[in-house]
């Protein structure tokens, strides 16, 4: 790998000699190492410091890889995990995935193929991370996958447990946050192949290299740095589910190869002659309007029909209003809980308040302004104000109008500028997010609206690390 790569890695790993090797390997990449010996002290580590990927052994006394995985994805769930094993079997590596693991690497490693997962883990890490990381295993019923009880959603549930008895491939369409990887979950969850794996693919993360070896696996000597052979995630999802997103991203030149597999369900991997059928249902999702794609020439129009084949839209929030009660109250309680607040109950002006918003970031947006609200309130009740005041500091939403206009106060000095002013304000909003979380550096993320990375970014800047 010529490039340099850059970013802070938690190394764990009860092998000393191996944590010393592996420290300097990452160091002449570029990387910034962080050992640990075993998965309480990695723990720690995260908490206190950035990290932007955790490497770690699957077999350590006390908590296990695969246990210290889980406890990454509940509290860090925006950092990948990629995890090492002496003992790389393809079972191994499809329950990593469903555990939520962004790839695991097989001992002896290569150093080219370490740092080949660890670039494709950094790359996915900089980008706009989801609230909540899956863990694997889908809550049971439809219900508790996709919630509200209005006519919209209704016909969604009941088109999906109707094509999740089949084998045709879905595509999920609709506004980014309504919910198109649940929908993906709860297809598989309620399809005759829900004892087999699903397996997920953010096709937007990778570039076409990558994003190539990912779906198809890769021979060994392949290219530098492929030092054994490797699954894809089509071949990880046999039996089961594949579930593609954001397939509108996808160059041409990978959709010709999306479309073999999709039409015979066979393909080679990198470097390979060997063909590989799989027995796969395909599930996509965009948020783009893959019409205009074909319209254009940059997206395949027989890979159009392929995916096409049962098409769902998910509906926004602003088109079922009445299902933000119940999403509400659940994400209240989930929030509670898990923020260790005692429980919390709606206004019917809280309620309003809620409802008369556009929501351009639909269920997510409305997940993330109800954990900001938890966290900052003090309850049990949480009324109109209470909303309007959380309203009045996230962009996109509407606040209630002020009674009264306060003047602006005088300038200190003719020497106070607009740059300067915006720097006290962002300084003060850091102060108060970490007063508020208790100094927890991922939930003051959470509270601001932006990554752990942008958090320490900016608490660097402000003098407060």
């Amino acid at each position: 790998m010529s490039e340099a790569l850059k970013g802070h890695v938690l190394v764990v790993d009860d092998d000393p000699a191996l944590l010393k090797v592996l420290s300097a390997l990452l160091t002449q990449a570029g990387l910034t190492p962080h050992p640990a010996s075993n998965a309480k002290d990695a723990l720690a580590q995260l908490a206190r410091r950035p990290i932007d990927v955790v490497l770690s052994d699957v077999r350590m006394p006390g908590m296990s890889g695969m246990e210290l995985l889980t406890e990454v994805g509940r509290g860090w769930p925006d950092v990948p995990v990629l995890l090492m094993t002496a003992h790389g079997t393809v079972p191994l590596a499809v329950e990593a995935m469903k555990a939520g693991a962004a790839d695991f690497v097989l001992k002896p490693f290569d150093r080219e193929e370490l740092l080949f997962s660890l670039r494709k883990a950094l790359l996915h890490a900089s980008q706009d991370p989801e609230p909540t990381r899956g863990t694997g295993k889908a809550p049971d019923g439809l219900d508790s996958l996709l919630m509200g009880a209005s006519r919209a959603m209704t016909e969604v549930k009941t088109l999906l447990v109707k094509a999740a008895q089949g084998t045709a491939t879905v595509l999920l369409r609709g506004e980014s946050g309504t919910g198109k990887e649940l929908a993906a979950r709860a297809l598989h969850e309620n399809s005759p192949r829900r004892a087999g794996p699903f397996v997920k693919l953010h096709c937007a993360a990778l570039p076409d290299t990558l994003l190539e070896s990912e779906l198809f696996g890769y021979e060994k000597g392949a290219f530098t740095g492929a030092a054994t052979r490797k699954p894809g995630r089509v071949e990880l999802a046999h039996g089961g589910t594949l579930f593609l997103d954001e397939i509108g991203d996808v160059s041409p030149a990978v959709q010709v190869k999306l479309l073999r597999v999709l039409q015979e369900r066979e393909f080679e991997r990198l470097g390979g002659t060997q063909t590989v059928k799989v027995d796969v249902r395909f599930v996509a999702a965009t948020h783009q309007p893959l019409e205009d794609g074909v319209r254009r020439g940059t997206f395949r129009e027989d890979l159009f029909y392929r995916l096409n084949v049962v098409p769902l839209w998910l509906p926004t929030l602003r088109e079922r209003p009445e299902d933000i009660g119940p999403l509400a109250r659940h994400f209240l309680d989930v929030h509670a809980k898990s923020n260790g607040r005692p429980p919390f109950t709606l206004s019917e002006d809280g309620l309003r308040a809620l409802q008369a918003q556009p929501w351009p970031g639909n269920v997510r947006q409305l997940q993330n302004f109800l954990e900001r609200l938890v966290v900052l309130s003090d309850g049990p009740v949480l009324g109109g104000a209470d909303v309007a005041r959380e309203l009045a500091r996230q962009p996109g939403l509407t606040p209630p109008p002020p009674a009264a206009a306060a003047p602006l106060p005088p300038p200190a000095s003719d020497s106070v500028t607009l740059e300067s002013r915006r720097k006290d304000v962002e300084k003060e909003a850091l102060v108060d997010a970490l007063k508020r979380s208790g100094d927890n550096r991922t939930l003051a993320a959470r509270l601001l609206g932006v990554s752990r990375r942008t958090l320490y970014n900016k608490l660097e800047e402000h003098g407060l690390l």
